[in-house]
């Protein structure tokens, strides 16, 4: 593929075809614009490619146009070199459909290929591909980091067929976000016209079709985590600590100088701290607490049932989101019913619960992550995909709204051992975990004496608790299965496997092999 030069000549063919030129989309554009490469964009919206164009316009100054205009899907694709690379950026569903579809009516050939950037759920890039094999070759690229990330530098999670990869890898790896690979931090230039070159791109050959989009939903589901854990905290600091959000705000830019070190901090302190206009007060006080969600929370809490993996972090702060929804039965609840009396804290005691608290994120934010990777390992052998967790962690260091300091030490552990199990058993996060836990209790216990609702961090520190412990109660609960169900059980002292049923109403019970 080739690069445009400040000489291109307006006639010449394009690089890339580019379809739906929404806020990301627009984004995306100007990214590959910039990194050299000459783009033909269509939208159904006419107002949309006159506006990209009078961006490239603006941006590009008196050089020649970097980004082409189409009318159609026609002539679209006219105006591309042989074979076709065209990229979507349109709404998740059937919007992809009638997109693929109108391609294949203007003329679209098999060795095209055609990247779908949006939020599809894994299971349609799956049925997609073989949908029009033989009519184009489908592809997608699960894209983070919002639309300062296309602009600037996304995390990109690209999957699909091999030999498309090694076609698209070079423009991927052009426009993705760059990482110092000595210090895991990103690499950024937020000015038009002047893309980081240097540093280790954040894009990285996920495995077959889907696969891409899984991680990214997995991503998604550690971001809904990452997060209501910092929202708890937030809350106990507002209202058992009685802090302002520019004090909290303080703590939290404090906080991301150090292991808590992440954009998800940085900009939680920058809310905290946007003053609004018209009530005089913090912004944050006058926004509804009603969360919504785009539905890859829901999309990871269900696939991590299905596969049986435990996520009980990422399930918890969808939860969250939808207990908020429930807006006027909380607030009549409020008058009814009553939580406990909360004694006065001296500044002492504040501060050792606020040096508490930010332990207690650090660990819940430890298995959160433990829970995303486990579930993407289970994932991985159910649908024979071999997903290199060193890398994803990669990958998510910069660009991606889970960026933090934090995934250069997964990467590590990954790096250091590719058949982690878990996060847990890491040498690093098992010290992490022994070295903070006490805090993380007592914070916690602390939350609950005072009534404040902590599901995300309560549901973290119980997955530790369960993972550690050799023996837990499901004993009990496979003989109740057994007793109202026959549905069996295995015994410890015994061969690994066989089944055994008791019958329980009679009062000599004896315990029955079952025959397989």
């Amino acid at each position: 593929m080739q690069h445009a030069t400040t000489s291109t000549p307006s006639t010449e063919q394009c690089d890339i075809g580019f379809i739906g030129l929404g806020v990301m989309g627009k984004n995306l554009t100007l990214n590959l614009a910039d990194n050299g490469y000459r783009i033909a964009c269509f939208d159904l919206d006419q107002e949309k490619v006159d506006s990209i164009l009078a961006t490239d316009k603006e941006e590009r100054g008196d050089l020649p146009a970097r980004i082409v205009g189409c009318k159609s899907y026609t002539e679209l694709l006219s105006k591309l070199a042989a074979p076709h690379l065209i990229i979507l950026s349109v709404p998740a569903g059937e919007p992809v459909d009638h997109v693929c579809h109108h391609l294949i009516d203007a003329g679209i050939q098999p060795d095209d290929i055609v990247i779908d950037t949006g939020n599809s759920l894994w299971t349609d890039s799956v049925n997609r591909e073989a949908q029009y094999k033989g009519k184009f070759i489908f592809f997608s690229t699960a894209v983070s980091g919002g639309e300062v990330g296309a602009r600037f530098g996304p995390s990109l999670m690209p999957s699909g067929d091999p030999y498309a990869w090694t076609r698209i890898e070079p423009v991927m790896q052009a426009i993705a976000a760059k990482v110092d690979p000595n210090t895991g931090k990103p690499i950024e230039s937020n000015t038009p016209g002047q893309p980081v070159k240097e540093g280790e791109p954040c894009a990285t050959y996920i495995g077959p079709v889907g696969a891409g989009h899984y991680v990214k939903m997995v991503h998604n589901g550690i971001e809904y985590a990452d997060m209501q854990l910092i929202c708890e905290v937030y809350h106990v600091m507002r209202v058992a600590l009685g802090m302002s959000p520019s004090e909290i705000a303080d703590v939290f830019s404090e906080w991301n100088q150090g292991e808590l070190n992440s954009y998800l901090i940085e900009i939680s302190a920058e809310v905290l701290r946007q003053r609004d206009d018209e009530s005089d007060g913090p912004l944050v006080d006058v926004i509804m607490d009603k969360a919504g969600q785009k539905g890859t929370g829901l999309w990871t809490a269900v696939s991590a049932l299905q596969v049986g993996s435990p996520a009980q972090t990422i399930t918890q702060a969808v939860f969250a989101r939808s207990i908020s929804s429930l807006k006027s039965e909380r607030v009549q609840a409020s008058e009814c019913l009553t939580g406990p009396d909360n004694k006065t804290l001296s500044d002492q005691e504040k501060q050792a619960w606020i040096s508490e608290l930010k332990h207690a994120l650090y660990c819940s934010k430890i298995c959160a992550y433990a829970q995303g990777f486990q579930l993407m390992a289970m994932a991985g052998k159910e649908h024979g995909w071999k997903l290199d967790f060193a890398e994803i962690a990669k990958i998510w260091r910069a660009g991606c709204i889970i960026r933090a300091v934090f995934l250069q030490s997964i990467t590590k552990a990954y790096e250091n051992n590719d058949q982690l199990a878990n996060l847990l058993l890491d040498p690093f996060f098992a010290n992490q975990i022994t070295r903070y836990q006490q805090d993380w209790r007592t914070a916690l216990s602390k939350a609950v004496m005072a009534g404040i609702p902590c599901p995300a961090m309560t549901s973290a520190i119980s997955y530790y608790d369960a993972y550690r412990t050799s023996v837990l109660p499901a004993n009990l609960l496979q003989g109740q299965r057994d007793f109202f169900g026959a549905h069996t059980f295995e015994r410890t002292d015994k061969q690994p496997g066989k089944k055994y049923h008791v019958e329980w109403s009679d009062p000599n019970r004896p315990i029955v092999p079952i025959k397989r």
